[in-house]
């Protein structure tokens, strides 16, 4: 019975292929440049490269380059983006046509394309993951809206700002005459630095130039959007943030891309903005690792803004309080100058820093003053508050106690369950597990039997109590996670604030206390110094000229004497000899392979890497935790950094076209190595 069906099946097939064939033939393709080469929007690597499709006549005004369209591929509809428009296909075969015409936007320019093309070969990635990034979701409403085109005419440039730097004013001026002036600034303690940004940017609008200005965070974001209305007036500017929702984002990102605004603002993902005769890329405290991508191909703001100033011929501006290793070898390699001030002018205005580095005497004043503070930091509160100002207290970690261990042999309390770390919540007082949340009353250690608990790390919230009991006639405020404060008022109170959270004071703290400093100090990874140099400074940075800054760490270390020194620059010029010698990046480039055993031996089998590389491992990752992973990390001197992309990214798109199931991560200076 089911023979027959089979049959008509069979026979109703090759009717629908010779409808659909007539169909093509009564189709007339566009007169001129008839082919169009489109990226369609497809995850395989082996794929990623533009498909000669026709373009059908009556759809030749919508489909230009760097519209979206629908084109059918591989038996679906899929998006596409029109790559350009040529005269002939080298395809042997009979080419499909166009299916649709999405939007008549012009969405991708034709300085993104090349952005995408050079990262996507810089990061051993695909072109299509690039643009993901960076163009967003379409919203038709907003395609039909008219704004307004501002006047720049009236925005005024103001250099004054720049006085305290030795070469700021020239730096201004080499914007505002058109030059591409590229330069690392070392922002002075206390500094008003959305204000001089601002300046920055208005020499560059009133050179007729575009500028794009990129940030951490929504609390950055907010304070340079504040001093930008400030500089050029309302409507001049516009900031992306994915806080914004889709709708929104995408109605402020067409007025970049329409040339309606010369000037964006935004965290990471405003890197991309399609902003049109670029004179300056800035980026702020380039060292925070919210400025690296998580999704492939894991490109860094940084990056990106340095290559669209390559390409562009624009300005550079990477700023920040602390200065890192990439931007230092900027400067070694005279890619870019030093915007710093006198060493006087640094000593006014840097707070004074104590280092306390003796725990046996730090443990009895803890007891004296009922809290985890040496007597110094306890009389340098102690003066801040009877002087009417606030004092901001930095601990390395929010909540209770987020991290437990046993009292007798010191290993790290687990569950028994998942193995997950333990922690105290205040409301319960019971140990949990922070993975499964079961509580583990009972809890006994594995390795001694005892079953006794201790603090490895105080959260924010033990911390607020110990000092409530220190400081009991004191307002004590927290900020840290979703519980973030922005600004608080300048009047006696104990802001205890995790790392990043540490909310401005108009005028600045009477004091600060680094507590816990041996959290940041003591992780496994290779910028463990780095970063913990750059949330101290940013922390001390926040506290008025000359007041009193109490760093609970080992005066000996490097690290330490750089804060107590405020010389950034000095840490960072050591510490980019240090990797040079080990050579670790930015001093070489190096590629991180996570993926299962057989993957990474499938991948590294295939690549044919170049004779400089050096492979090191195989280590277990915890990256994945449904199935054991590993990695290897491949490093090669600069010169064959593209060489490696390129033979990681053909050996990718090899295993795709094997239908390879487990895929290979893989990140090029990655932001964590440890």
């Amino acid at each position: 019975m089911e023979q027959p069906a089979q049959l008509e099946l069979g026979e109703l097939k090759p009717k629908k292929r010779a409808a659909r064939s007539r169909n093509m033939k009564t189709r007339e393709s566009a007169a001129e440049l008839p082919v169009a080469q489109i990226y369609v929007d497809t995850p395989l690597p082996h794929l990623d490269r533009p498909f000669d499709y026709l373009v059908p006549r009556e759809l030749d005004e919508q489909v230009q380059r760097g519209t979206r369209v629908r084109v059918r591929f591989a038996g679906q509809l899929l998006d596409g983006l029109v790559w350009q428009r040529v005269a002939a296909s080298d395809h042997k075969g009979a080419l499909s046509y166009v299916a649709k015409s999405v939007s008549p936007e012009r969405v991708l320019t034709p300085s993104i394309a090349a952005l995408a093309t050079t990262l996507a070969e810089r990061d051993a990635g695909s072109v299509m993951d690039v643009l993901r990034l960076a163009i967003p979701p379409r919203h038709a409403q907003e395609e039909n809206a008219k704004n307004p085109i501002p006047e720049l005419s009236d925005i005024k440039s103001a250099p004054d700002g720049w006085s305290s730097y030795v070469h700021g004013p020239a730096y201004i001026r080499a914007l505002t005459e058109k030059r591409m002036p590229r330069a690392v600034w070392q922002a002075l303690p206390g500094e008003d630095w959305p204000a001089r940004i601002g300046d920055a940017v208005t020499a560059t609008l009133v050179s007729g130039r575009s500028a794009i200005v990129v940030v951490p965070d929504a609390k950055d974001l907010g304070r340079l959007d504040a001093a930008l209305i400030k500089a050029l007036g309302p409507d001049k500017h516009i900031a992306l943030t994915a806080a914004l929702g889709p709708r929104e984002r995408y109605r402020r990102w067409l007025r970049a891309l329409r040339g309606h605004v010369h000037c964006v603002i935004g965290t990471r993902a405003a890197a991309f903005a399609p902003v049109e005769n670029l004179g300056l890329v800035a980026i702020w405290d380039d060292g925070d690792d919210l400025h690296a991508e998580p999704r492939a191909p894991y490109c860094h703001a940084r990056q990106v803004l340095l290559t669209r100033a390559q390409q562009s011929d624009a300005a550079v501006l990477v700023a920040g309080l602390a200065r890192t290793p990439e931007a230092q070898l900027l400067i070694d390699t005279a890619w870019a100058v030093p915007l710093t001030a006198e060493r006087a002018v640094v000593r006014a205005r840097a707070p004074r820093v104590t280092a306390l580095d003796e725990d046996a005497q730090l443990a009895a004043d803890a007891a004296a003053t009922k809290a985890r503070l040496p007597t110094v930091a306890w009389r340098a509160a102690r003066a801040a508050l009877s002087d009417g100002k606030p004092v901001l207290v930095q601990v390395p970690r929010r909540g209770y106690l987020p991290s437990l261990g046993c009292e007798k042999c010191r290993a790290a309390a687990r569950c028994p369950h998942c193995s997950g770390p333990l922690t105290i919540d205040r409301n319960s007082g019971v140990p949990s597990c922070q993975w499964c949340a079961r509580p583990a009353a009972n809890w006994a250690c594995p390795h001694c039997q005892g079953r006794r608990l201790r603090a490895r790390v105080v959260g924010a919230g033990r911390t607020a109590e110990e000092l409530g009991r220190a400081f009991p006639e004191v307002t004590i405020r927290t900020s840290s996670g979703e519980s973030m404060l922005d600004e608080v008022e300048r009047k006696p109170a104990l802001i205890i604030a995790t790392p990043g959270a540490e909310p401005h004071v108009a005028g600045g703290y009477g004091a600060a206390l680094l507590l816990d400093t041996w959290a940041l100090l003591t992780r496994p990874e290779l910028r463990a110094g780095q970063e913990a140099l750059r949330r101290w400074m940013n922390a001390c940075a926040l506290v008025r000229a000359g007041g009193q800054v109490v760093v609970v760490a080992d005066a000996g270390l490097p690290i330490v004497q750089a804060l107590v020194r405020w010389d950034p620059a000095g840490f960072a010029s050591r510490e980019l000899a240090e990797r040079e010698e080990l050579g670790f990046p930015p001093a070489v480039r190096m590629a991180r392979l996570t993926g299962t055993s057989a993957a990474l031996a499938e991948l590294l089998e295939l690549a044919e890497l170049p004779e400089s590389a050096e492979v090191l491992g195989p280590v277990s990752s915890d990256d994945d935790e449904r199935e054991p992973t590993e990695q290897y990390l491949i490093r090669v001197p600069r010169r064959d950094a593209l060489t490696l992309a390129r033979v990681l990214r053909t050996s990718v798109r090899v295993r795709s076209t094997r239908k390879a199931k487990d895929p290979v991560r893989i990140e090029i200076d990655p932001p964590r190595l440890g």
